[in-house]
C-alpha cells in the first residue's frame, strides 16, 4: 500500500498554531486528512470534490 505524504499549511508555520491538519493528495483520487498533532490517528479520506467543496466552505 502507498503511503499519504501529509503536508501542513505553510500558514501553521507562520502562526506557530498547533490546531491543524494535514493533507495528503498525492494518491490519485484521495484527499486524505488528519490531526497534526495525531499523526498515528485516524485518517479520513475524501474525492478531491469533497475536500475541494469542504475548503470552499471554510
Amino acid at each position: 500500500m502507498t503511503e499519504f505524504e501529509f503536508v501542513k499549511s505553510s500558514y501553521s508555520s507562520v502562526t506557530n498554531d498547533t490546531d491543524c491538519v494535514e493533507i495528503a493528495t498525492n494518491i490519485v483520487g484521495t484527499v486524505a486528512v488528519r490531526d497534526s498533532k495525531d499523526a498515528d490517528g485516524p485518517v479520513i479520506r475524501l474525492a478531491p470534490a469533497a475536500w475541494a467543496a469542504f475548503a470552499a466552505s471554510a
